[in-house]
């Protein structure tokens, strides 16, 4: 079984970095709250314009990149899928990887050294576009494990998506969407549905 993994808001708790670096820069900066608790960018969050989105991430995303904590247990969980013979395939479409210069090869060489440093097992490292369906079917992706709406919604009319909870994806629900709560919730529910992918 070859499983996709995201990063953002998967193997990182993107959400919670976003509410609290956010409402600092956003106090000290231009003495602005919360709006959205739920919202998944930070324009929806604090109810700015990309402008101010943009100076809160130059401030913010090298210390994001570099220094944000993987979820607790992801790594024991991917080590132990790839023990059991699963295929790990990483697929971010972190901003600046998609680029073809200097600042895209910098942060394209940050996330895999966050990846080593967190000792996150990959089989394959994919730097994708956000929509990220049409590398789901151009890698043989069983099953992807994805936050983002749009990504969970399109991608789940095709393979199983484990959608990791999230204030902003509540409305994510139906067929072939199973909801996640931790990394070991996760590793629990691919061996369900791994016994029933093989009528075990």
């Amino acid at each position: 079984m070859r499983i996709g993994i995201d990063i953002d808001g998967v193997l990182t708790d993107l959400e919670q970095y976003q509410l609290d670096c956010g409402s600092k820069f956003m106090v000290e900066h231009y003495n602005k709250g919360i709006k959205d608790g739920n919202g998944y960018e930070t324009t929806e969050i604090f109810d700015i314009d990309v402008n101010v989105d943009d100076s809160f991430w130059n401030e913010y995303l090298l210390l994001y990149a570099t220094e944000e904590s993987a979820r607790k247990y992801s790594d024991e969980v991917t080590n132990k899928l790839h023990k059991e013979g699963y295929e790990i395939y990483i697929i971010t479409a972190r901003y600046l990887t998609d680029r073809d210069d200097e600042q895209g090869r910098k942060m394209r060489e940050t996330v895999k050294k966050w990846l080593k440093d967190n000792n996150i097992f990959y089989d394959k490292l994919i730097f994708s576009p956000e929509d990220k369906l049409n590398i789901c079917k151009e890698n043989n992706i069983d099953l992807m494990i994805e936050d983002k709406v749009d990504n969970i919604n399109k991608i789940s009319k095709v393979i199983p998506v484990i959608c990791f909870n999230a204030g902003y994806n509540q409305k994510c629900e139906g067929y072939n969407i199973i909801r996640c709560y931790s990394w070991y919730d996760i590793y629990a529910k691919i061996k369900g549905l791994f016994i029933v992918k093989n009528g075990k």
